[in-house]
């Protein structure tokens, strides 16, 4: 007899999130995507993740996801270069983890408080982090659930029940998705420097001064062009044809050719058509 061997099942891809609201266009520094999830936190890809995109050791963060609290990030050469990241775990359970990464200056805001009302570094960095923040967010924290409907949620996501976990988060992660306008008009979602810079063609590094730094790569005969707002990267890729259109409106009428390749794109009609859901998708999540 033949002994038929069965395949080995794929591991399946880890879920950090199943919820995600984007207000990456509001005003910095309150200019973040809402990562939530309802299924019960893997503590430790939870960590490992956060771990990676803060740079703060793994046993720390751990340690500060079980617990809450805080982790300010050390001096470098005597100075302090960066903020804190906090997470804040409600003693009676009846809300969700929230985790959040203060900058320099709102770090700096956090401590004057902590002198000025003799509060916790952690009390004074919820205080400073929610000020910040867009005010349909803040109603909607005050809410249970962010105030969700789950009778229109996907099934898989409604059955895990309450929010277990938010992460605010602003950097280009593998565990959430964004959008780029393609030449023709449609969406195509990426989640990760490696996953973009697959779609596109490109080098990582390429990928991630893109992204970092705005502006425009060339990616054969077409074009890929990165907009920084609110330190959010906004992309879109040109075709061959509409590039050379750009080109030629810049050295016409004297113009950058990011402000060309706009005026390029508010006149072709399938990339209208792809901005267009681009601000339907952002409002509905």
């Amino acid at each position: 007899m033949f002994k038929i061997k069965r395949k080995a099942e794929k591991p399946k891809p880890m879920v950090l999130y199943n919820i995600v609201e984007d207000y990456s266009e509001f005003d910095a520094p309150g200019n973040v995507t809402v990562c939530a999830m309802t299924l019960m936190e893997d503590l430790a890809a939870h960590a490992k993740v956060l771990a990676e995109s803060y740079d703060v050791p793994l046993d720390r963060i751990t340690a500060v996801l079980m617990q809450g609290g805080v982790y300010v990030y050390p001096q470098t050469g005597g100075l302090l270069t960066r903020g804190l990241f906090a997470c804040i775990v409600d003693p009676a359970n009846t809300g969700p983890k929230q985790t959040f990464v203060l900058d320099l200056m709102q770090f700096a805001e956090a401590e004057q408080l902590v002198r000025a009302r003799a509060i916790s570094l952690e009390a004074a960095a919820v205080e400073v982090f929610h000020r910040t923040l867009p005010e349909e967010l803040k109603a909607k924290l005050r809410q249970k659930n962010l105030g969700l409907d789950y009778r229109a949620l996907d099934r898989s996501v409604a059955k895990g029940g309450d929010i277990k976990y938010i992460d605010f988060r602003k950097d280009w992660s593998p565990h959430f998705k964004r959008l780029c306008i393609m030449p023709d008009g449609r969406l195509v979602e990426t989640g990760g420097l490696e996953e973009f810079a697959r779609l596109h063609g490109i080098t990582t590094a390429q990928a991630k001064t893109l992204v970092e730094q705005g502006g425009t790569l060339e990616v054969r005969d077409e074009v890929l062009a990165c907009q920084i707002v609110n330190g959010q990267p906004a992309v879109a890729r040109f075709s061959a044809t509409n590039y050379a259109k750009a080109r030629e409106l810049a050295a016409s009428r004297g113009l950058h050719l990011m402000d060309a390749l706009s005026e390029v794109a508010y006149n072709d009609s399938a990339m209208m058509r792809g901005l267009a859901r681009k601000a339907l998708v952002s409002r509905s999540r």
